[in-house]
Parts: C-alpha cells; sequence; structure tokens
C-alpha cells in the first residue's frame, strides 16, 4: 500500500473505525485489524510496551515485531528483548539496524537515520502499522486517532491503547503477571536511548526523562 491508495473511501472507513474504536477495547481493535488486513501488518515495538504485545500476540501469533536497533540502547534493553522472547516462544521479531555512517545518537537528526528510516524500509509494502501510542503520554499526542492514515508513513496506522492511561497499563501489567523493564524500578519512566535517557523523580512527567535538558518531544515516528 502506497500513499495513493488512501482514497476518500479508505479515509471514509478510517474514520468510521476510529469513532466507533472510542469506546472499544484494545483486543476488539486488534481482532478488527486482523481481519483488515490479514498478515500484511507490522508492530513497531520498544519492548517496553509489554502489554500491547501481550494483546496483540494473543489476536496474531505470527504478528511480525519490529525492534528498532539504534546501536545506543541500554544492555538492560537488550536482555528484556530476551526475557520477552523467552515468555512468548516462536515470536516473529525483526530488529532493524541504521545505515552505516549514521550520526551520533544525540546528535540533531540522529532519530531520523536510526528510527524513522530504518522503520520506513521495514514496514515498506505492509497495509497498516501498530503502535503503542497513548494520548497520555505527551502533549503532542493528546488527540491521537485511534485508527487513522499515516501520511508519515504513507500507510494506515494503529493506536489500541490511545485511550488508555498509565494506571490501565500498571493493572494490566500486574494482573497479568507481565515482566517488567529492569531499568523501571530505577525511576527509568520511558526508555528511549541510553545516551539521551535518564531517570525520573517520583511524580515527574515520565516522559520527561527522555531528550533531558532539551525541548525534544517526539523522535519523529509520531509526528504528523
Amino acid at each position: 500500500m502506497t500513499e495513493q491508495d488512501a482514497s476518500p473511501e479508505l479515509i471514509a472507513e478510517l474514520a468510521e473505525a476510529n469513532a466507533r474504536f472510542e469506546t472499544a477495547a484494545p483486543g476488539q481493535i486488534l481482532a478488527w485489524a486482523h481481519e483488515r488486513f490479514g498478515n500484511d501488518l507490522a508492530f513497531a515495538c520498544s519492548f517496553q510496551d509489554i502489554v500491547l504485545l501481550d494483546l496483540a500476540v494473543a489476536v496474531m501469533p505470527q504478528l511480525e515485531i519490529i525492534f528498532l536497533d539504534t546501536k545506543a540502547h541500554f544492555p538492560e534493553t537488550w536482555d528484556y528483548l530476551e526475557t520477552t522472547r523467552a515468555r512468548y516462544p516462536g515470536l516473529h521479531v525483526t530488529i532493524t539496524e541504521p545505515e552505516a555512517g549514521a550520526i551520533a545518537c544525540g546528535q540533531d537528526g540522529c532519530c531520523a537515520q536510526r528510527k524513522v528510516a530504518p522503520l520506513r524500509k521495514a514496514i515498506s509494502g505492509k497495509a497498516a502499522w501498530i503502535t503503542s501510542l497513548k494520548r497520555v503520554d505527551a502533549s503532542t499526542r493528546h488527540d491521537a486517532p485511534i485508527v487513522a492514515w499515516d501520511d508519515v508513513f504513507g500507510l494506515v496506522k494503529l493506536n489500541p491503547l490511545a485511550t488508555w492511561t498509565d494506571d490501565d497499563v500498571a493493572y494490566y501489567e500486574q494482573s497479568h503477571h507481565l515482566p517488567l523493564h529492569p531499568l523501571i524500578p530505577q525511576g527509568y519512566l520511558s526508555i528511549g536511548c541510553a545516551p539521551t535517557t535518564k531517570p525520573v523523580a517520583p511524580g515527574q512527567d515520565p516522559r520527561s526523562g527522555r531528550w533531558a535538558g532539551s525541548d525534544k518531544v517526539e523522535c519523529g515516528l509520531h509526528e504528523a
């Protein structure tokens, strides 16, 4: 699917689905996505978003899970990836890499080269991609749709957890006995690359530790 496939009919279909899903459970949204797009789906997963992974593989065991290897992750993130793989045997994981010569993590434009470009390549030709974006994550996400056409990547984008709060996520993690990323108990509540991610104090905005000391809020994956 390419940008010219975003016909008026498709846009109308997505708008209707988006309105209908405002009160739907994530599992229902994922079931619709599987029925609508079949295996032409991918989930860009940071592996901190294990709740959505747990929900998604219950509906689509062979769903392609894309992990963006920026070459700057914490060692604990890689450990957590292996913990998750052990919990879900047969998990279909695709690990991306930036092109040779990508600028260093933390420099202006690094995310475009280390995250956006590799993801664009990984989902090229797909009909839709799934993310764990939530409206409560940041001011830039307050109006995030549950399903809509993504002009950035030229395919349908699904945010099944868009209406969830952090408490909803925590309750699901606890009630389903999901393993936590090992950095979370150390105060790393939004985990990105090691050079740019800091722990946050109790009560602080969880994402304030991402790109700490700068005014950066998004990496480019979720910008219109």
